[in-house]
């Protein structure tokens, strides 16, 4: 057109704009659909406009259909994030992003309706990041509470599995089965009368931590020391498919411990020139059903146990002393490790406080004394001698208990444990010797009613 070579008809009767597009020449425009347009054509898109009477409207009901996008993006947002998870939620949010997007577009490019949806995307954007930094800091904070509350029950390991699965927690009252053991120092306040109010702390932590550092190694929790006593117990608050065998195995170890724990008291004892008293614990182990929760007051509360599983354990360990044993189980403990540990037949005894007869049995060692064949002859002596008391064949048994009160003295014990059977086998000739004089009735069931704890 400048050479004047162009054809006039070609723009005769029609408005034409002239201009640049070489970007060196700085006409070149950003634009909301193209980054790079020249100047001129936007003069010619607003000229288009004008003529086609094709304006680019902002109706009314267009502000309150982003103010309800945003009213209701954030309501589902305030849902969905506790309900499936920050990583599902930011899913949903790129499909709700990506679909408004598209709306907006949808709407200037075909009915040439300006619908801003990048406010309501921001404003729930920044409300998702919000939910998520919350949610994050306050199972932080209860991760933070589950490993404070849980420290001194369980092992380091145990009370990060507890924090990282919050959801295996039922606190505040659960049922469940659990295997809980007592243990108790004998004749601890004859021991207790050798030290002072500092040296006798000092013993108890010497004996109490190399116990509980078994039971917290094998699964187990600490539920709490009453003066030289440890109660434990396993399958809370994580499940423990094998509770009954590692709370037996742990009362083994734990009397393993008391050997070279011993050896260092005797050692610190000689130092200081007083006399040593070697320390021998019992134990009590039973299983059944228990709740297990938080207990107290609203000041003040543990995690606990009740129930009477948790009672009988306690006299089971009472009766520990009575029988010889170092260990006593209940019935259900017993029956599910009587495969795989040392296990003998003490007695069918009602204990104090109980209006029932239970079976009592115990754990002599691990399954190497199991299989030992001077163990099962032990074991099968017992059982027989037992059936032969409770049958009021009280000769028959009396003869048995002497034989086995030989096998099973310290020099001829299988078993590594400082346990004998001269006592049980005492105290059954003593009850026949009782029986014989005034023997119990035609129907005895063979229970014996315990007196003490």
């Amino acid at each position: 057109m400048l050479a004047g070579t162009a054809d006039p008809n070609l723009i005769k009767g029609k408005l034409t704009i002239v201009g640049t597009s070489a970007v060196g020449l700085l006409d070149i425009r950003a634009t909301p659909t193209e980054s790079l347009m020249p100047g001129v054509e936007v003069h010619a898109q607003l000229i288009e406009s004008a003529f086609s009477n094709a304006y680019l409207t902002r109706p009314g009901n267009v502000i309150g259909a982003e103010f309800m996008l945003i009213l209701f993006g954030g309501l589902l947002m305030i849902w969905l994030v506790p309900k499936v998870g920050a990583k599902w939620t930011m899913i949903l949010f790129l499909v709700f992003a990506g679909g408004s997007a598209y709306t907006s577009w949808h709407l200037f490019a075909e009915q040439r309706i300006l619908f801003d949806a990048a406010y309501a995307v921001i404003c729930i954007l920044l409300l998702y990041t919000l939910l998520t930094y919350t949610g994050y800091a306050k199972e932080e904070a209860e991760r933070r509470q589950t490993r404070d509350a849980f420290s001194k029950y369980l092992s380091p390991d145990m009370v990060e599995k507890v924090a990282g699965d919050p959801g295996a927690l039922k606190l505040g009252g659960d049922k469940r089965q659990l295997t809980l053991l007592f243990c108790d120092v004998r004749g601890f306040t004859t021991i207790s009368e050798q030290f002072d109010a500092v040296g006798l702390t000092a013993l108890i932590n010497k004996l109490l931590t190399p116990l509980t550092n078994v039971i917290l190694d094998h699964q187990g929790t600490v539920d709490k020391y009453m003066g030289d006593c440890i109660m434990a117990f396993w399958n809370a608050p994580l499940d423990d498919d094998d509770h009954i065998y590692n709370g037996c195995l742990s009362s083994l170890l734990m009397l393993a411990e008391m050997g070279p724990l011993n050896d260092r008291l005797e050692a610190e004892a000689k130092e200081e020139g007083r006399k040593h008293i070697p320390l021998k614990v019992g134990l009590g182990l039973n299983t059944g059903e228990c709740v297990v929760g938080n207990m107290g007051s609203d000041q003040r509360f543990d995690y606990s146990v009740l129930g009477d599983t948790v009672n009988l354990a306690a006299r089971l360990e009472g009766q520990s002393k009575s029988y010889g044993m170092n260990v006593v189980l209940g019935p259900t403990t017993n029956t599910a490790v009587e495969d795989r540990l040392a296990t003998i037949d003490l007695d069918f005894i009602q204990v104090k406080g109980k209006t029932e007869g239970t079976y009592i049995y115990g754990l002599m060692g691990d399954m190497e004394i199991k299989n030992d064949p001077a163990f099962q002859k032990v074991q099968t002596m017992i059982r027989e001698a037992l059936d032969e008391y409770r049958n009021q064949n009280f000769d028959k048994a009396a003869e048995m208990f002497k034989e086995i009160k030989v096998l099973g003295d310290d020099e001829h014990k299988p078993w590594k444990l400082e346990a004998n059977l001269d006592v049980l086998c005492d105290l059954y000739e003593e009850r026949i010797a009782e029986y014989k004089v005034n023997p119990p009735p035609a129907d005895w069931d063979g229970v014996f009613i315990a007196t003490t704890k």
